[in-house]
């Protein structure tokens, strides 16, 4: 004979039996507000098994005891629920130890989550930092594009041409290929720093390249022809351009050796980029010089 008890769909609710009533009560010692807490004694407060006792109505209308329906066990829960999105979301952070880079460690973890076998209705949303550089970058695009802009006009009207702009604009890849470079041989990876970082190079880069180009252009408006102009502005403006990328590369050694993956991927950008450009322009620039030379009236 087969029994079988109806229940309806009920909300069983524990509330705490034990009162706590809490309130500040200032004390005469040094004058301090001290929480005093009230309470009833812990052998009257309830209990798991005091839930057994309680009863359910069947649609019968007969009162069933709530432990012939069910089994009660501990189990922890959380203080709350978090949502995103109408979805429930459960958030784990973590700090990454600062002698491993984040972007190297993000990878690492999302190539092992993209292989796991999550639950039906389970995914994985990666956040932090890795949400930020991503919402950076996606508008950091605008601005790089509007300062390249801004950039170029600015020496198109220092020289009134846009070859001689261009000529000094040469030396820019080559500080690329060192910075990409060094980057890789110290095992970095292109984050946002090293990309503040590259914004600088380039600031260096084109000041080296004005100081040549400019010497060049003045001693050609004396008279001097294209490649006698190009000689003695290599021979005259290349202490100081090395000077100046020495000097930077000195103060940025320090960074660039420290352990910190917050600020050395800066150092080794620029350091990397200041070798290969102040080497390089030697050639490339004299080069582009030649191959178009701007207008100059000899005074």
């Amino acid at each position: 004979m087969e029994v079988s008890i109806l229940i309806k769909t009920a909300k069983i609710i524990l509330v705490e039996s034990c009162h706590i009533i809490q309130k500040n009560n200032k004390t005469d010692e040094n004058d301090d507000d001290r929480d005093i807490v009230i309470t009833t004694p812990k052998d009257e407060r309830a209990t798991l098994n005091s839930l057994d006792n309680v009863f359910i109505n069947t649609t019968t209308g007969k009162a069933v005891p709530l432990s012939q329906i069910s089994t009660l066990t501990m189990e922890s829960s959380p203080l709350f629920i978090k949502h995103l999105n109408k979805i429930r979301t459960v958030s784990i952070t973590a700090f990454v130890d600062k002698n491993h880079l984040t972007d190297n460690v993000i990878t690492d973890l999302m190539s092992k989550l993209d292989n796991f076998k999550f639950p039906s209705g389970y995914k994985y949303t990666m956040g932090g930092e890795f949400e930020s550089k991503n919402e950076f970058f996606g508008g950091f695009e605008t601005i790089i594009i509007i300062t390249i802009f801004l950039f170029v006009a600015v020496l198109i009207l220092l020289f009134k041409t846009f070859k001689r702009t261009l000529i000094v604009l040469s030396v820019i890849p080559l500080g690329i290929v060192g910075a990409v470079t060094a980057l890789w041989v110290t095992g970095n990876s292109l984050c946002f720093v090293a990309t503040i970082g590259l914004i600088a190079l380039v600031g260096i880069e084109v000041k080296n390249s004005i100081l040549f180009v400019d010497f060049t252009n003045q001693l050609r408006m004396h008279g001097m022809s294209v490649e006698d102009a190009i000689r003695k502005g290599g021979e005259v403006r290349f202490l100081p351009i090395m000077l100046t990328s020495l000097t930077a590369i000195g103060g940025l050694l320090p960074i660039a050796l420290s352990t910190n993956p917050l600020i050395s991927p800066l150092a080794v950008v620029m350091i990397g980029g200041l070798i290969s450009s102040t080497l390089l322009s030697r050639i490339v620039t004299p080069i582009v010089y030649k191959l178009m030379p701007p207008s100059i009236k000899t005074l």
